[in-house]
């Protein structure tokens, strides 16, 4: 299939022919769903924790956090587009001389743009903005209100203004404070302080697009002095980008490798699970994962970081016990009691599938088994009541091998032409808000290689257009689904306070990211 400037390529990008092989039968065979026995619930898959032991899990982390490096992990390679959709097509459509907002919401159905226009003042970069088209339309002042609201967004958004959408959603105004604004870049530093810091150090990795590197390098030095000074922390921030050797290839519908117009093979971004690869090279003992966009005010993040806490005592105190318990098992003074102990513990803290035939194995079986179960990574993942967000969300799930487990499954991964599958998913009581505190290294202290802890079957495939083809796409196991399939998971239940993303630019106007 593959001429010889193909496999240079291909080679190039630090891929093997067999992946790439291995790639096109998935593609050609289609994605493995998930198949869903039930909603992980409060219970059931989803520990809660009242007010002491909070405070407790809470104390335990606070009490041993100083023997940890510690880390906090950003995603924050996505562009801002996503958030700009409506006013984009706002450009498009509005006619300054024949229409007003009102019809333009009656026309396309839009009620976007009015939270926007009527709330402009409340948006962290308005006067940002007003100054850029004051500046850029001498006449601004004299133009009709619809006119200025046109060039307010063609001002925000065009090339030739402040050219928002070209940026990462990390370096777009998030908040504003009296008379300026703060990225969610700055407030992610910021809030890395009061929960994801030890020894008077902040580690934060970002993983971003090389074109948007050099500007958070710039924000990073313009906004440290003032950091270190309002924290009285050191700020240790790292970056990196996808890795192209994480890039996958597509099809054409016909099932043939898309090509570029030059003739060389599309090559795509493999998705969330990519990272997969950053996580991996870093080397702390207790990472937090929480996405950019994720991200709230000073005053409500103070609030908000106990939960981060409870997450990284919850974390800790699991952790104390699989590695007391391993040492217990290379000791070998173990008796049939202590075997029960550890195989409940499984099944109850970590709510891990045990074989049905486990009582009927010799004792060495046991131990090994127990082991195997044992020695593995760990996160503990937040879930929030679902209130409508679309996503995934945390359930109960069979492999191949008819191995239960929990999983944190996204929607894509589901067959819904099944009607049991759709029962179960709307039960569901709970979703994912990617909220995850990750313990990497054994009781050794040796890292985990992460890589051999992922459900290859776990892959996506969309459908999406190329030069106005349709083709189908191959995206990894994504990070917290099929990457982290064979890690042992704890669910817990957080308030749904703790999840304020901003998917479009109106999210701004949440109460999160308003300073009162």
């Amino acid at each position: 299939m593959f001429t010889e400037k193909d496999i240079e390529q291909i080679h190039n990008k630090g891929i093997t022919l067999d992946q790439v092989n291995a790639q096109i039968n998935r593609l050609k065979n289609g994605m493995t769903h998930s198949q869903l026995l039930a909603a992980a619930t409060v219970g059931r898959g989803i520990h809660s924790f009242d007010s002491n032991e909070i405070n407790e899990l809470i104390e335990l982390y606070t009490a041993q956090k100083e023997q940890w490096d510690l880390l906090k992990f950003v995603p924050a390679s996505g562009a801002a587009t996503r958030m700009f959709k409506f006013l984009f097509q706002f450009l498009q459509r509005f006619n300054t001389s024949k229409d007003d907002i009102k019809k333009y919401v009656e026309k396309y159905g839009d009620p976007l743009i009015e939270i926007f226009v009527s709330n402009l003042e409340h948006f962290p970069f308005y006067e940002e903005v007003i100054i850029k088209a004051k500046d850029q339309v001498p006449n601004f002042e004299s133009l009709s209100r619809e006119e200025q609201y046109f060039q307010f967004v063609k001002t925000m958004l065009d090339e030739d203004g402040l050219n928002y959408s070209f940026f990462p959603k990390g370096l777009l105004p998030f908040h504003k404070y009296a008379n300026t604004y703060v990225t969610a870049f700055e407030e992610h530093l910021y809030e890395s302080t009061l929960y994801a810091s030890s020894k008077g150090n902040a580690k934060l990795h970002f993983t971003v697009s090389e074109k948007h590197h050099k500007y958070f390098l710039e924000q990073l030095e313009n906004i440290k002095p003032q950091l270190n000074e309002i924290t009285d922390a050191n700020f240790d921030v790292s970056f990196s980008y996808q890795k192209e050797a994480t890039e996958t290839l597509a099809l054409t519908k016909e099932n043939k490798v898309f090509r570029n117009d030059d003739g060389s093979i599309l090559f795509r971004p493999g998705g969330h699970g990519a990272l997969l690869e950053n996580l991996n090279d870093l080397d702390s003992d207790v990472i937090f994962i929480k996405n950019i966009d994720n991200i709230v005010v000073k005053e409500k993040n103070k609030s908000d970081s106990k939960y981060k806490q409870l997450l990284a005592g919850v974390l800790l105190k699991a952790q104390n016990q699989v590695f007391d318990y391993l040492r217990q098992l290379d000791d070998g003074e173990i008796d049939d009691a202590d075997i029960t102990a550890m195989a409940y513990f499984l099944r109850k803290q970590l709510s891990v599938y045990i074989d049905p035939d486990f009582g009927d194995f010799s004792f060495d079986e046991k131990t090994n088994y127990l082991k195997e179960k044992f020695n593995r990574p760990i996160r503990v993942c937040g879930m929030v009541k679902n209130e409508g967000e679309p996503g995934g969300g945390p359930f109960w799930v069979k492999d191949a091998n008819g191995e239960i487990s929990l999983q944190i499954v996204e929607f894509a991964q589901i067959d819904f032409s099944q009607k049991s599958q759709q029962s179960i998913v709307y039960k569901a009581s709970h979703f994912n808000p990617t909220d995850l505190v990750c313990a990497v290294k054994n009781y050794k202290g040796e890292k985990f290689n992460l890589l051999d802890y992922v459900d290859p079957e776990a892959a996506f495939i969309t459908m999406k257009t190329q030069n106005g083809v349709d083709i189908q796409a191959l995206e990894l196991p994504g990070l917290w689904n099929g990457s982290m399939a064979h890690w042992n998971s704890i669910f817990v239940e957080v308030p749904v306070e703790t999840f304020n993303p901003v998917k479009t630019v109106n999210d701004l106007l949440k109460p999160a990211h308003q300073v009162t």
